[in-house]
């Protein structure tokens, strides 16, 4: 049995839905324990500012360390205690009300390190992205099968590829310049390998 394999490829469009907000509190004192017992202090802040946006569940730790700290000159100054966590929005909205008041309530103590717009439901976007993969793969093999003169016949084997959370992922990064978050358009890829029989 003559055959011919071929790789499809096909993504679907959709709107973010949902956000990970990452901040960190950092605090500067003479001694570690200061520096360490401010932090403490910030990161209660946030958590509570967290939790009137979101479920506890969703709120989480990401690091903490604690350091010496220099000046611009290289002369010690004390330390340096930061405190990272994560914070789950389940839309966009309370993303944007999260960050408005984290600024408000902890002030210079609060770095934002990023958000990231996410999809929260991606099975109906992955199952059209598969459509238009196999449809790929079906048009690549017709052609293929035209250059050997032949026609394509059954389907013999067909292989999915790991997920492709699209050409830039299923989750993108925003630049916060006001608590208004945009969630724009991401892709959800997919792929597949297909094995046809030739006649």
């Amino acid at each position: 049995m003559r055959t011919v394999t071929v790789t499809g490829r096909g993504s679907a469009r959709v709107v973010p839905d949902s956000a990970v907000v990452r901040v960190a509190a950092v605090e500067r004192a003479a001694g570690v324990a200061e520096a360490f017992a401010a932090v403490s202090a910030s990161v209660d802040r946030i958590g509570d500012v967290a939790r009137r946006h979101t479920e506890p569940r969703r709120i989480s730790s990401q690091g903490i360390s604690v350091w010496p700290w220099h000046d611009h000159d290289g002369t010690a100054r004390g330390f340096e205690a930061r405190h990272g966590l994560l914070v789950g929005c389940a839309d966009l909205t309370a993303a944007g009300a999260l960050l408005a008041e984290l600024s408000a309530e902890v002030g210079d103590a609060l770095r934002l390190d990023g958000v990231s717009l996410e999809v929260s439901d991606q099975e109906a976007a992955h199952g059209q992205a598969r459509e238009a993969a196999f449809a790929d793969a079906r048009v690549r093999a017709a052609q293929l099968a035209a250059l050997s003169h032949a026609t394509l016949g059954t389907v013999q084997e067909v292989v999915e590829a790991g997920p492709r959370a699209v050409e830039a992922g299923a989750a993108h990064e925003v630049a916060v310049a006001s608590a208004r978050l945009e969630p724009g358009e991401t892709s959800i890829g997919a792929g597949v390998t297909v094995t046809f029989e030739l006649l």
